[in-house]
């Protein structure tokens, strides 16, 4: 199969731990399918707070940065990482991620471990994509410790 006849893989990131763990589950399964990773990132200001044209060029700026700096962090050992689309939008990131999936194959989110109320009243942009995407969701769990770690703890308990 050919990258250009397959739809891509789009996953958000924000800088964050559970962030990079979608994205290096989005980029083994672009290699196995064999097609484009879509990293987007959602960026926003205030413009009645901020200095409009330098508020929004640094917003940009931070965007593009931290894309680069996921990228880099996800595909570092890898030999023949597949195809990446660097995405930098300006919105709310749900709705972002919404658009962004539209004519993708699939949506792969990272979910942090948040503060509950937070999350009640607002919603989380993980819990926003698997309710309103069109696509499927693929939700990264956020790991609070490195596997090997939680295996073995979870080895010591069962013997201990």
């Amino acid at each position: 199969m050919n990258r250009s006849d397959t739809k891509p893989i789009v996953v958000g990131v924000d800088g964050s731990p559970a962030a990079t763990g979608a994205l290096r589950w989005a980029l083994d399964e672009a290699g196995i399918r064999g097609c484009a990773v879509h990293v987007v990132n959602a960026w926003d200001y205030e413009p009645l707070t901020d200095w409009a044209e330098t508020a929004e060029r640094n917003a940009r700026a931070s965007s593009e940065a931290l894309v680069e700096a996921a990228i880099g962090e996800a595909v570092f050992g890898r030999t023949d990482p597949p195809v990446i689309v660097r995405r930098c939008l300006r919105g709310i990131p749900a709705e972002v991620l919404e658009s962004a999936s539209r004519d993708a194959d699939l949506l792969v989110v990272g979910s942090h471990t948040g503060h509950r109320l937070r999350d009640i009243v607002l919603g989380s942009t993980s819990a926003l994509c698997v309710r309103h995407v069109t696509v499927p969701v693929v939700l990264i769990p956020a790991r609070t410790a490195p596997l090997d770690t939680r295996i073995a703890a979870g080895h010591a308990a069962d013997h201990g």
